[in-house]
């Protein structure tokens, strides 16, 4: 779409691409923290309407774009409406117990991940119909605006969300008028984050979500360089295969091991087996390099399914380090904020890990420097600074069923 509708050489269209996904994070990050406070303040429900209505709009504009500026403009605007990323982390939160959250939040990331898989085929399938179906072939208006048909399609989906939401969502935010006595005070944002546990927690989910960003911008780039470089030499369809069996043992850690792991142990108990197992999922990729240089194709193949199985495991410390989040809270009314301050935080590293991941790994290449495996030596010390921070994880936020339950128990008797 940027070489085509924004007239770039193919050279430059990574450039572009960057940029606007970028402002979009940056636009996200300057409003997100607002929407929270409103959430806490009016409800998760008129928010959560009101952003995926706007949304709607957005990306309908968006595919009739016809230049750069515009695909800009439009991009920026959806960011405008941010909400619905806060909102229904606090709803799902408060629609879950304790002992049914880690289901809840598997789930949810498994919805979000086919949504990232999903989408951008529908989109390339649904791109400039008037040349790939002979229905749509003397359509004008498609020709001249050859992205409308998915800027449509994705505008329908958020629509429709927003309709659904309004009719048949119940708000989950207690109504302060139903509460015995007078409203507490309301919490800023400075005071919450002085809360005990607070900085910590959000420091770990940043950590995570890091770790995340780097790794997965790195990851295709690391398959398609060539061997003698120090990548795996992958085709584009067979990265596509890899990615597509990592997003699936993805699905099956989060749908089916998380929640049973999470109430077998603990959240922090999981998280902190998720932490070890980053930087030996990183030390695969130069191992699996090595092997490739010595032409041990069966040892290269069996250690690259078993790190891509086990090491999609990790996933799970993106659900850990929100049911961390969740459980720090210091009351309902500051859940929705203390969301959009850790999302306000993983918008700004969005905008400038996968550039700056990327451009790092590029320079091991370009230098040489040890083997070619710069990038994933410093994906892998920041994997161990992880597994120090989390040391620190305050005890509210570990999510011990086990020890709730006694403690109930105990008050009791």
């Amino acid at each position: 779409m940027v070489e085509r509708v924004g007239h770039q050489l193919p050279q430059n269209v990574g450039f572009w691409t960057g940029t606007i996904e970028s402002l979009f994070s940056l636009v996200q990050m300057l409003l997100i923290i607002v929407y929270g406070r409103i959430a806490d303040r009016l409800g998760r429900k008129p928010v959560l309407v009101f952003s995926l209505a706007g949304i709607a709009v957005a990306s309908a504009l968006f595919g009739l774009s016809s230049t750069l500026w515009q695909m800009i403009v439009f991009r920026c605007l959806a960011g405008l409406f941010a909400g619905s990323s806060v909102t229904i982390r606090a709803m799902l939160s408060e629609n879950s117990t304790k002992a049914t959250q880690a289901k809840s939040f598997g789930w949810f990331m498994f919805a979000r991940n086919l949504g990232i898989f999903f989408g951008p085929a529908l989109g390339g399938a649904l791109a400039n119909p008037a040349s790939q179906y002979s229905i749509f072939q003397d359509v004008r208006f498609f020709e001249k605006y050859p992205y409308a048909l998915p800027g449509f399609v994705s505008g329908a989906f958020c629509l429709s969300t927003a309709i659904v939401s309004y009719f048949c969502l119940d708000e989950t935010l207690p109504s302060r008028s139903s509460a015995a006595g007078p409203p507490p005070p309301e919490t800023t944002t400075r005071e919450l984050l002085k809360a005990p546990g607070i900085a910590i927690v959000i420091y770990i989910y940043s950590h995570v979500m890091l770790q995340a960003l780097a790794y997965t911008a790195v990851n295709p780039v690391a398959q398609y360089t060539p061997i003698h470089l120090g990548g795996l030499g992958f085709s584009p369809k067979l990265i596509s295969l890899a990615l597509a069996l990592a997003g699936a043992s993805q699905a099956l850690w989060m749908l089916l091991a998380f929640p049973y792991l999470q109430r077998r142990t603990s959240t922090g108990t999981v998280l902190r087996g998720c932490c070890i197992a980053w930087p030996f999922m990183m030390a695969c990729y130069p191992i699996l390099n090595e092997l490739r240089r010595a032409d041990l194709q069966a040892a290269f193949w069996t250690l690259g399914a078993v790190c891509t199985f086990f090491g999609s495991g990790v996933a799970m410390s993106f659900a850990c380090v929100q049911l961390c989040l969740n459980d720090v809270a210091p009351s309902p009314g500051t859940l929705a904020t203390l969301n959009a301050v850790a999302l306000t935080v993983n918008s700004g590293l969005r905008a400038v890990a996968p550039v700056g991941m990327t451009s790092l790994y590029a320079l091991g290449i370009k230098g040489g420097w040890l083997h070619g495996q710069l990038g994933w030596i410093i994906l892998i010390a920041m994997a161990v600074m992880l597994n120090v921070s989390v040391r620190w994880l305050p005890e509210r936020a570990e999510g011990d069923l086990h020890h709730k339950i006694k403690v109930v128990g105990d008050e009791e008797r």
